[in-house]
């Protein structure tokens, strides 16, 4: 017996980590800034055997418009930050002419964890709760930009 119930769409993500290199602020040729991160995202659980394991994932993050120049303008390697958004496919071709393929999180919000300039000396301090809220997530259609305006 099939159902046809239809399930609402449902892309939401939301993620607290922390820089693993400086963002790469760009612009389109349109003048439209893009800002592109990487986080590292940890785990920790335990292990069948009894003992604690730690994960990690590294997670590409974009961010577009204001929100973008915000994220080029105030973060850098280390920086703690949640991240609100979507995942988003993207293709490219590299170079060498080889397809690629890859998930990212498009950022609609970004919530810096670190007060503008402090500097974190222990790192298993909790971060401030301080940051800027970002603007809201522009509509879908605005947020896609044709691939040569994407300097990347």
């Amino acid at each position: 017996m099939t159902s046809n119930l239809r399930l609402p769409a449902l892309n939401d993500v939301r993620l607290v980590g922390r820089l693993t290199r400086d963002p790469e602020l760009r612009f389109t040729t349109k003048g439209t800034g893009v800002c592109r991160f990487d986080i590292a995202v940890n785990r920790r659980f335990k292990a069948g055997n009894g003992e604690w394991q730690d994960e990690t994932s590294f997670v590409p993050v974009v961010a577009w418009r204001d929100l973008g120049q915000r994220c080029g303008e105030r973060l850098k390697k280390g920086s703690p930050v949640l991240v609100e958004g979507r995942l988003k496919s993207r293709s490219w071709e590299t170079k060498d002419g080889q397809k690629r393929s890859g998930l990212e999180v498009e950022a609609g919000r970004v919530q810096f964890l670190e007060k503008l300039g402090a500097e974190t000396s222990d790192e298993d301090a909790p971060p401030a709760a301080e940051g800027e809220p970002a603007a809201e997530p522009a509509p879908a259609a605005a947020t896609e930009a044709s691939a040569e305006d994407i300097p990347f």
